[in-house]
């Protein structure tokens, strides 16, 4: 029997702490969270002091029974969840259902902190445990009742008012505002129109150029010259004052230290893996995770590096030591620094831990773990490595020459030409920062060795025509880093708000880049109008500080979640009354000429749409969804005139048939008599009928390759299938023997194999019974069974007439108000995954 049980959160942790605690000590992990809040109303009581109802995760309930059995025949309980904010929470939750369950019975329970998966790190944490903080489990409960109350009661109003499955969330909001507020800077942006001036020039068959800095006694700035006439005026002029050469008039040497860059936090690890590995923070968050808990490289499970959810850039003194003699080794004393580097921390409160994220060990090189970690486990470990090795050598040294070069007659002008040489490399050699758009790096560009006073042959003189540029859209890398200059959210949480504004479909990705989706636009457009404090970046980074402050005990959590729960909860019972077609953001368009009523753009249940007339109109109104590419706030009335074209008539097959092009719920299609082909490379649009009767006869013969035998009588087909020949009665699907040939088969051969086929599975698959926990809930059901049953049956002929009403309009024009009903055609249904 173990005296001791430690509680870790992962089972990979758990396997390599074991290694190191020895038999005295029993690993167990919780898998995470174990208790959350009840996942519907009241599960924060704000009328009772934010009293939290929690209940016990169902996927990890049974993890929670073994540690409890495991703890009856321990004498000690030592928790070791991660150190921050969200593991002291995890441990004080299971402490709290121990305690519960009576479990504990007086046992001593031990909170130990480690940040590094090391035998010295483990034991030494294990020899001096601590209590659990409830300053930083307060400051967790106050985070998690502050984002459930934001989101259990914002994102209602967006399910009511614009679609299901759509959220707002404290930090998630915020961070969606600055990429739309990004994508109108861009779609507002003017490019303005500028022109450079530059000299070719040639010393000894080295050619240079130098930039056009001074002219006519004026320095030359970005809008000096901005039109081609003005431009080539001067160009002509200068070519006539040089007369074939420049001459140098200044040289300036001097030379420029480069220091290396800080160690990896969690922030800084994200953007630089998605800078230069192409990582997303999801990806870099799930690879560290598995570094720091443990990886097998031959001698059984060892910790990589140090805890990945971190604000510090401080270094523990004996990995300073460490990595001071393998620089030594391996890169000579001449890249050691007389004394150590030491880095300060920027964040307020570093409180997610002591140190930076650096290997575990210096001495475990990249290349000595290769063979044994995943790809991207390598590359993550390489980027780390390096940073923090490069982060103690000695700075990069850089020679830098400027030279300006002017013309000897009138008009006077003045070309600067700029050179840099790396002459030691230091840090250089083992790492450089990746660099964020517009930022330039320091590559050589060496200019010829020149005097003062000497004549250098110009070549040509070069103006170039340029554009102003808007600013870049936010990729992952440059959100991380504005979300943390803001102050917006935490480190540890950029992956899941990142991995949320995806899911929700707020945002789409064009090269890494994000540009906001439509039902983006429309949800912060909502947001900021009716909500404005709540998406404000100052309020959000004031509100993190508040909550760091709770963590370090300089403030109490329930008057904080007071101050914030009183207003807005009186803002969202004001904006109930708020209509659909208020949240839709409606714009209007124009006048359809042919029917004189008004067309308007909006947001629906199945994404943008435009809409020819009103809910109060005679007739009702008419619909079409928008085209992919499509953006509602571009789309003009002559485009949205055009999504009314369909379903278009392009004439007759031979047989007579009438051909039709359309868009339905599963895409654009062609149709001919009842029958449909699907079009995948083609616009509906635009297609002509000799292109629809093409794809048409290649439908004809798929569909005749398709029949191998036919038994009609039997109501049984041997087809021709995406994973080969297969026997089907509509009801059960059978394979066909691979050593027969399918064409030879018979009746009573395939009525055998169908027999011993098993039956089709559902759509959606088998759903698993609702577990019943208590007889009261039985005794309820009971008591509701018959009126359920009545219920059932109306409802059961409002479904009928509601599938009904679908079927007839589905290859037809819209005809139903997307405000008040589901069964609009299926050209609507698809429009939220056209885009």
């Amino acid at each position: 029997m173990s005296k001791n049980l430690v509680i870790v959160e992962s089972p990979a942790k758990a396997k390599t702490i074991k290694k190191y605690l020895g038999k005295d000590f029993e690993v167990l992990a919780s898998y995470g969270h174990v208790r959350d809040l009840i996942p519907k109303e009241g599960a924060v009581d704000t009328d009772h002091d934010f009293k939290m109802n929690y209940q016990v995760i169902e996927k990890n309930e049974k993890y929670v029974r073994a540690i409890a059995a495991a703890l009856q025949k321990a004498d000690a309980l030592y928790l070791a969840t991660d150190p921050d904010r969200e593991g002291e929470a995890i441990s004080w939750h299971l402490y709290e259902l121990l305690k519960e369950s009576n479990n504990i019975n007086g046992k001593p329970v031990y909170r130990v902190v480690f940040h590094e998966i090391t035998k010295n790190a483990i034991r030494e944490a294990v020899a001096n445990p601590r209590e659990l903080s409830i300053e930083l489990i307060n400051a967790q409960q106050a985070r998690r009742a502050l984002d459930y109350l934001v989101g259990f009661n914002l994102s209602p109003l967006l399910w009511k008012k614009l679609r299901r499955g759509l959220s707002a969330g404290r930090v998630q909001s915020p961070a969606l505002r600055l990429i739309v507020e990004r994508d109108a800077e861009i779609d507002a942006f003017k490019p303005r129109e500028y022109w450079t001036i530059d000299a070719q020039l040639d010393k000894e068959n080295q050619e240079f150029s130098a930039r056009l800095a001074e002219y006519k006694g004026e320095k030359v700035e970005q809008f000096s010259f901005v039109d081609e006439k003005t431009t080539l005026a001067a160009d002509k002029a200068l070519k006539a004052a040089a007369q074939g050469k420049l001459t140098v008039s200044k040289i300036e040497k001097k030379q420029r230290k480069r220091n290396p860059t800080a160690p990896f936090t969690t922030s800084t690890l994200q953007q630089e893996a998605s800078r230069k590995l192409g990582f997303t923070a999801q990806r870099t968050m799930r690879t560290a995770q598995r570094l720091y808990e443990g990886v097998n490289t031959g001698d059984g499970e060892i910790g990589l590096i140090t805890y990945m959810r971190t604000d510090s850039v401080t270094l523990a003194a004996d990995a300073i030591t460490e990595l001071r003699a393998l620089i030594r080794d391996r890169y000579g004393e001449d890249n050691l620094p007389d004394e150590a580097r030491t880095f300060k921390t920027k964040a307020k409160n570093a409180q997610e831990a002591h140190e930076a994220i650096r290997p575990a060990s210096a001495a475990i090189t990249p290349e000595s773990i290769k063979q044994y970690v995943e790809t991207d486990q390598y590359k993550l470990y390489d980027l780390i490595w390096k940073r923090t090795v490069a982060c103690q050598m000695i700075h990069a040294l850089f020679d830098t020459v400027s030279a300006d070069l002017v013309t000897d007659d009138a008009p006077v002008a003045r070309f600067r030409a700029n050179g840099s040489v790396l002459v030691k490399p230091g840090f250089l050699a083992v790492y450089a920062e990746g660099q964020d758009d517009g930022v330039g790096d320091d590559r050589d560009k060496r200019l010829p060795p020149m005097t003062e006073g000497e004549a250098i042959e110009l070549l040509a003189v070069l103006p170039e025509q340029h554009f102003t540029e808007p600013p870049p859209r936010f990729s992952e890398a440059s959100l991380v880093k504005t979300l943390e200059e803001y102050g917006i959210g935490r480190p540890s949480t950029y992956a899941s708000i990142i991995s949320t504004l995806r899911d929700r479909e707020y945002v789409d990705m064009d090269k890494r880049r994000f540009i906001a989706t439509d039902m983006g636009k429309v949800v912060n457009s909502f947001l900021t109008e009716h909500f404005p404090q709540y998406v404000d970046y100052d309020f959000t980074a004031q509100l993190e500080d508040a909550l760091d402050e709770v963590s370090r005990g300089e403030k109490d959590w329930l008057p904080l979640m007071r101050e914030f729960w009183v207003p807005f909860s009186k803002l969202v019972k004001e904006k109930e009354n708020l209509t659909r077609s208020e949240v839709a953001q409606a714009r209007e368009l124009g006048t359809d000429p042919k029917s004189g009523r008004p067309v308007s753009v909006r947001m629906g249940r199945y994404g943008p749409f435009v809409q020819i007339g009103t809910r109060d109109d005679e007739d009702k109104p008419k619909f079409a969804g928008l085209r992919p590419g499509q953006k509602m706030d571009a789309i003009d009335l002559d485009q949205a005139l055009e999504l009314f074209k369909l379903p278009r008539k392009l004439g007759a097959t031979q047989e007579g048939e009438p051909v039709s092009a359309s868009i339905g719920r599963f895409g654009p299609y062609i149709k001919y008599g009842d029958k449909f082909v699907s079009l995948r490379d083609e616009d509906p649009y635009t297609i002509a009928l000799p292109r629809a009767l093409e794809l048409i006869a290649e439908k004809k013969i798929a569909d005749a390759n398709r029949l191998i035998l036919d038994f009609e009588d039997a109501g049984i087909q041997v087809l021709n299938g995406r994973y080969g020949p297969y026997i089907t009665d509509k009801a059960k699907n059978a394979r066909v023997p691979k050593d027969r040939d399918p064409k030879s088969l018979t009746l009573e051969e395939c009525v055998e194999l169908l027999a011993a086929a098993p039956a089709r599975r559902k759509k959606g698959g088998k759903k698993k019974p609702a577990k019943k926990t208590a007889e009261k809930k039985k005794t309820k059901k009971k008591a509701k069974k018959k009126t359920r049953k009545s219920s059932a049956k109306k409802k059961s002929s409002k479904k009928t007439r509601k599938k009904a009403t679908a079927k007839k309009s589905a290859a037809g024009q819209a005809d139903a108000d997307p405000f008040e009903t589901d069964s609009r055609p299926g050209h609507y249904f698809k429009t939220a995954s056209l885009r």
